[in-house]
């Protein structure tokens, strides 16, 4: 386990990591990695039980799932400063050939990606199936997973928020991203979500609030209160709010970071603003 010290340290280099990668290959989505980043830290370094050697079953391990697999950045970081293959790979984001595609595949055999995540909206559904599977196991582990706000326009996701409570899918904590921006603008212009809380409460889910999702304590207290709440019979659903580019102040709160890489220029500004913690690859 780690520090809040520590872990801040790891999201300030995971940070740096996201906008090299993303500028380095001339494409990708930095605003949603930045936005994430904290949560990410906390999950593999501080909440999740488990283990870099990796296994596609997971069996005896807690499990992630990335539904909005386009915040690839993040979560190549987070894994290769977490042990999963070597940080210097970092440096193949999006080339030819390189096991770090755009969005996370599985033919590329890449340790800690489970599902390959470029269509919206399907996430849940494996989380939920990965749930179900450890039941029957009987395997007392959890499944984590993470899904963008304006994923949650898309059909599937409902499905699969009725599937859950009425099978009882009490080892799943599952997370939407709320920064209220999409590619096209905000959310609530493009489609909004009205009162989120109550319709995922309406198809019963203990549902939490995160109102600080860029606060790392605030996160780490979030995902261990919402830890404590599984094994009740229902699944448990964190709405946490945080502000796309996050820790880069010309990219923070616009949706226009949504996919875009930074130039030169813009790559010198930010990381003026990002600290160098564990050494960059």
């Amino acid at each position: 386990m780690a520090t809040l010290d520590e872990l801040e340290k790891i999201a300030k280099q995971v940070r740096r990591d996201i906008v090299r990668m993303v500028h380095g290959a001339n494409s990708g989505h930095p605003g949603g990695s930045l936005g994430c980043t904290e949560y990410m830290v906390a999950l593999y370094f501080e909440i999740m039980h488990h283990r870099p050697s990796f296994d596609m079953d997971g069996i005896g391990e807690d499990i992630f799932f990335l539904s909005n697999g386009h915040i690839s950045p993040v979560w190549y970081s987070v894994l290769a400063r977490a042990g999963y293959f070597p940080v210097s790979e970092l440096a193949t984001f999006r080339k030819i050939n390189s096991r770090l595609q755009g969005h996370p595949t599985t033919h590329e055999h890449l340790p800690g990606v489970r599902m390959s995540s470029g269509s919206l909206g399907q996430g849940m559904s494996v989380a939920i199936g990965a749930a179900l599977a450890k039941k029957l196991n009987r395997d007392p582990s959890l499944v984590f997973s993470l899904h963008g706000d304006g994923e949650f326009q898309e059909g599937q996701i409902w499905e699969a928020l009725m599937f859950a409570p009425h099978y009882r899918v009490d080892n799943l904590i599952c997370t939407i991203d709320y920064n209220n921006a999409q590619i096209d603008g905000k959310c609530d212009e493009v489609l909004s979500h009205r009162d989120l809380k109550a319709k995922i409460e309406a198809f019963g889910w203990d549902v939490m609030v995160l109102k600080e999702g860029n606060n790392m304590r605030a996160v780490v207290d979030a995902l261990r209160e919402a830890k404590s709440r599984t094994g009740r019979g229902v699944p448990v659903f964190i709405i946490m709010h945080t502000q796309m580019g996050y820790g880069v102040d010309f990219m923070m709160g616009s949706h226009k970071w949504h996919g875009i890489a930074p130039n030169d220029e813009q790559l010198a500004r930010a990381l003026e603003q990002l600290e160098v913690t564990l050494g960059d690859y």
